[in-house]
């Protein structure tokens, strides 16, 4: 599969089959984040695959009570563990590092035919609380994951490239 194909076919998939993910699945989606590229190769990201039922529905209760999230046979909770470096333009470093690293878990599972959902929908606070995550630890997204019960991804609802695209300047098409 070509990058672009799995950009394509990229969805958020919001209903699974009940069928486990294998831990060696997990590892290779982690696999991608670890290899994604972080701000001064700071790579403070860190994460917490949540495969047991029992703390699934904990984290879907917590999650605004997002029934999917409990019907995922994984949740990633996506976290950083950070000093809050920011860069030079002023952005801080981690929720982008981290975001750079979750897409890089979202393309892979569509090459593994897997399915994703970012959720930011939640309680950081209850969330750390039930996966024992230290105060320190930011936990800055969930990520469910599993096979998708609908095969084919739906269209997708985009701006024309015109309406994002300036040229040189601002307002330049």
């Amino acid at each position: 599969m070509r990058v672009i194909e799995a950009i394509r076919a990229r969805q958020s998939v919001r209903s699974y089959e009940s069928r486990p993910l294998k831990r060696e699945q997990i590892e290779e989606l982690i696999e991608a984040a670890r290899l994604a590229p972080s701000a001064g190769n700071r790579q403070e990201w860190r994460f917490v695959a949540v495969t047991d039922r029992e703390t699934r529905l904990k984290l879907a209760n917590d999650a605004a009570g997002q029934a999917f999230v409990a019907e995922a046979p994984c949740v990633l909770a996506c976290c950083a563990e950070t000093d809050s470096h920011t860069m030079r333009c002023g952005q801080p470093c981690y929720p982008i590092d981290l975001a750079i690293a979750i897409d890089h878990i979202t393309l892979r599972a569509v090459e593994l035919g897997l399915g994703t959902c970012w959720i930011g929908s939640f309680s950081e606070d209850k969330v750390r609380k039930v996966l024992g995550i230290p105060a320190h630890i930011r936990v800055v997204e969930l990520l469910t994951i599993g096979y998708p019960k609908e095969a084919q991804p739906k269209a997708k609802s985009r701006l024309a490239r015109e309406q994002i695209l300036f040229h040189g300047k601002w307002g330049n098409r």
